[in-house]
């Protein structure tokens, strides 16, 4: 069994996984008639199956608490996978990287707190585990492409669980 400790998430620690999104990361412009302002293409939205649709669906997490102990991960082949947060203080992120055959690497296995105002959205085919609330339950909106074959998602057991810590 392997320790890792969370980190805050940032928008240069989480790039090699995808994007953060957050209102301010890029200059925005005023919308709405001066009352808003606008941040446009805050992440990609991708799909490499055209037959594909595109998902929005709301996730409710049930609250879990640190330590979390992470047993697998799991990767969308074919499509980014965006997590907005709608109702929650404070939700984990757990990311790895791929080895040259695919699989995750465990090794490299990383962790991260997002706080209030923090979305994410996942790079195609990264792996990393189900969202997880931290300090109550929480509701999110989701966006992927799907089209109900396996290649929606696809789950791998980790060789050993890693234990994330606050």
């Amino acid at each position: 069994m392997r320790e890792i400790r969370a980190l805050p998430l940032s928008a240069a620690a989480f790039a090699p996984f995808g994007a953060v999104v957050s209102a301010g990361l890029t200059a925005g412009l005023a919308a709405n008639q001066g009352t808003a302002v606008r941040f446009d293409f805050c992440a990609p939205l991708t799909s490499t199956r055209p037959a594909a649709r595109g998902n929005l669906a709301v996730f409710r997490s049930t609250q879990k608490s640190l330590p979390f102990e992470v047993r697998l991960l799991e990767r969308h082949p074919c499509s980014t996978q965006t997590f907005l947060p709608m109702v929650c203080t404070r939700f984990l992120v757990c990311v790895a990287p791929a080895r040259p055959d695919g699989a995750p690497d465990d090794d490299g296995l990383l962790a991260f707190v997002c706080g209030p105002g923090q979305g994410i959205s996942y790079d195609v085919g990264v792996w990393h585990h189900p969202i997880i609330a931290l300090d109550a339950d929480a509701d999110f909106a989701m966006i992927a492409f799907e089209d109900g074959s396996a290649l929606d998602c696809v789950e791998q057991p980790l060789a050993s669980v890693v234990v994330v810590t606050a």
